[in-house]
């Protein structure tokens, strides 16, 4: 039996690209406290953001001058404005899926 619980699509309205220089880099996503209280998240954990190219593993911001269901990315490669992503909180406790890597 596979662990799931209500999780809404997201839709990207910015994207944030850091240079080498700056202080703040790495992958983050802004999301608003409504969002982000429903998956049960809070301001510093680290999440899996699953996108339509590739997942990765990024910091979440609260950001309540958001709309609702949407978020700001940071250095998440692959991701662009106008794409749709979800945000998967990482819990140790779920026995992980092994597929193949061939």
């Amino acid at each position: 039996m596979r662990y799931e619980r209500y999780n809404p699509p997201l839709s990207v309205v910015g994207f944030v690209a850091t240079r080498a220089t700056d202080t703040e880099r790495g992958p983050l996503i802004r999301m608003r406290g409504e969002d982000a209280r429903l998956r049960l998240l809070q301001d510093g954990e680290l999440v899996w953001l699953y996108g339509p190219r590739r997942h990765e593993l990024v910091t979440v911001r609260v950001d309540d001058a958001l709309p609702r269901g949407s978020v700001i990315l940071r250095d998440v490669a692959g991701a662009a404005p106008a794409d749709v992503v979800r945000v998967v909180k990482i819990d140790p406790d779920i026995p992980r899926q092994i597929g193949s890597l061939a």
